[in-house]
């Protein structure tokens, strides 16, 4: 007795809002109780048998019509009772692991600028990282970043894309200090899955050498159960590189990173330039991989045992089955327990709508819609779907969707809504500063469009005063030449009619003596009339010419360009002097992507060293 008491506590309900149906049976219940009662009070007055002389139809027979009926009422409750989903036991079941995550840690030593691999290793490296970012399936990453020491460029995400964003800062000038420490680089990065929640996951190295000490910190992480893959970076024939004012050289040592990979639990490969060496690895498809319990542990399930409940409703519909009316029920009764069942095997699998979903898991379906219109680069949809859903990493998806969108005040208002919810989300943290930071530029480069708005108004005024005082000056110029010509050509007759009157007051002269005395053989002959007419001629082509070279000062000869030219095509000296200047400063912008990165770490640096003093 006291075991079927203890078994009835631990009677659970898997869903227990099915169990509301039974209040519609019970009001069915109810009904056919006052019917009885009706028919009862006619026994205690009426003969038996003139009972069925006396009453309806209805009444007739009851005894034996009521049967069905409670047959029926009782099929139902066992049905609800079964859609309930009733459990009395629990069994444990492995924690499977389908979708690692993968923390990638790269090399940034001054190793990674040698000449092996063309054009050097560090390009190879960010290639192959862009790569994986793009060709993996789904599980979250991370990007590591070591030398001396190890630094976090990106925490532990399941969007990609924002880890694609730092590729191009990765350089060993963002580093505060030159090494090669591959153990810490393990450490660093096992301490990002272990804060994230996560009991274990994958490590992919990638560099071109390891030591004794990298080798243990190894075979520490898998103890754990997490494992080590390596990517060689380099060639063995090796290549040189500057390290400061001396050429240093550098090779790939296989055998130790091989070893490094073995006590990693891991595999290793050289770098390629296809993605063979990522499949090799098998950090392309972690659902692939052999899936492995989380340190051996299980988790205690409750059980469906609702399907025993099935024979006992079939039992009892069965006589209605030759009416045809107990296919309907069956099947009503039958087909939600397959759904559950796959939905309780398969945990994991994206939920589909139905019936019986709860509200948590309805928003849990609507971000998971929300996240896959975001991957396929969908910010409008995804921004529709993630509004107004609860939960620190639903307004952290929103906050990335908005961003994408550029809407940046409303992106750092879902961050911080997200930060509220969930104060130690490191990517809700950092998204946030990256975005501040894209705000404070696109504020910077507004303020400097204005600026060279209002510049080139000023210039514009400018220009068109200066071309309105020249052109102004030229027309001055031009009626001054034309009435120095009008002087001219006054002058030049004035001069030409007093010649010609001084010649004509002499000729006159000369004739008047030549009449007074007698002619001689050796005196001049007076001019005649056609001699006079060739000396008329001759002046008029001297005063011709004269005037062709006035017109010649002021018009341009042809084939020779004219000495006043537009203002608009040419630039004036205050003009260039500015033109100059603004370009001057636009030099002097540092286009320097790793600024971020290397005040964060120095930042860091300095943490570390204040913290071991």
């Amino acid at each position: 007795m006291g075991a079927l008491i203890d078994t009835l506590g631990q009677l659970h309900f898997l869903r227990p809002w099915w169990l509301l149906a039974l209040l519609p049976l019970l009001a069915w219940a109810i009904l056919l109780k006052a019917r009885a009662r009706r028919r009862s009070v006619w026994q205690g007055a009426v003969d038996p048998h003139l009972l069925p002389h006396l009453l309806d139809d209805d009444n007739h027979g009851a005894a034996s019509s009521n049967w069905p009926r409670l047959r029926a009422l009782l099929a139902g409750v066992l049905a609800v009772l079964a859609l309930s989903g009733p459990s009395l036991r629990k069994q444990a079941q492995p924690l499977l692991q389908t979708r690692e995550p993968l923390v990638v840690a790269l090399d940034l030593s001054q190793a990674t600028l040698a000449n092996d691999l063309p054009p050097n290793r560090l390009a190879q490296a960010r290639a192959k990282l862009a790569d994986l970012l793009r060709l993996r399936d789904g599980g979250q990453i991370a990007l590591v970043a070591f030398a001396d020491d190890a630094y976090t460029v990106a925490p532990l995400t399941p969007d990609a894309a924002n880890v694609a964003l730092y590729l191009d800062a990765l350089s060993p000038e963002v580093m505060p200090a030159d090494g090669h420490h591959v153990d810490r680089a393990i450490t660093w990065s096992l301490s990002l899955l272990h804060q994230a929640g996560f009991a274990h996951g994958t490590i992919l190295l990638i560099t071109d050498h390891a030591d004794a000490s990298a080798i243990a910190e190894a075979q520490r992480a898998h103890a754990q159960g997490d494992r080590v893959m390596v990517l060689g970076l380099g060639s063995p024939r090796g290549g040189v590189y500057r390290n400061g004012g001396t050429l240093e050289s550098a090779k790939l040592d296989v055998d130790s990173l091989q070893r490094l990979a073995a006590a990693g639990g891991g595999r290793y490969a050289s770098i390629t330039l296809d993605a063979s060496d990522l499949r090799a690895l098998g950090v392309l498809d972690p659902q692939q991989d052999v899936a492995r319990t989380a340190r051996g542990e299980t988790a205690a399930l409750w059980q469906d045992d609702g399907y025993w409940l099935i024979p006992l409703v079939m039992l009892l519909v069965l006589p209605w089955f030759r009416r045809g009316s107990a296919l309907a029920v069956v099947l009503v009764c039958t087909l939600w327990l397959p759904t559950a069942r796959a939905q309780q095997a398969a945990p994991q699998a994206a939920p589909q709508r139905s019936l019986w979903q709860r509200v948590d898991q309805a928003g849990w379906a609507r971000m998971q819609q929300g996240i896959a219109d975001y991957r396929r680069g969908d910010y409008a949809a995804a921004i529709a779907k993630l509004s107004g859903l609860p939960g620190a990493e639903a307004q952290y998806n929103l906050g990335n969707a908005l961003a994408q969108s550029g809407r940046y005040p409303e992106a750092i208002a879902a961050y911080d809504r997200a930060l509220q919810l969930q104060p130690g989300m490191a990517d809700a943290r950092y998204n946030r500063d990256l975005v501040h930071a894209a705000q404070r530029q696109q504020q910077n480069q507004q303020q400097n469009q204005q600026q060279n708005q209002q510049q080139n108004q000023q210039q514009n005024q400018q220009q068109n005063q200066q071309q309105n005082q020249q052109q102004n000056q030229q027309q001055n110029q031009q009626q001054n030449q034309q009435q120095n010509q009008q002087q001219n050509q006054q002058q030049n007759q004035q001069q030409n009619q007093q010649q010609n009157q001084q010649q004509n007051q002499q000729q006159n002269q000369q004739q008047n003596q030549h009449g007074r005395q007698v002619p001689s053989q050796g005196a001049p002959q007076p001019l005649k009339p056609a001699d006079a007419q060739a000396q008329q001629r001759a002046d008029a082509a001297q005063r011709q010419r004269m005037q062709d070279a006035l017109r010649g000062q002021q018009s341009p000869t042809p084939g020779r360009p004219s000495q006043a030219t537009p203002a608009s095509a040419q630039e004036t000296p205050e003009q260039r002097e500015r033109r100059l200047t603004n370009q001057a400063w636009l030099q002097r912008v540092p286009d320097d992507p790793g600024a971020l990165l290397r005040a964060r770490f120095l930042l860091e640096a300095r943490r570390r060293s204040g913290d071991a003093q």
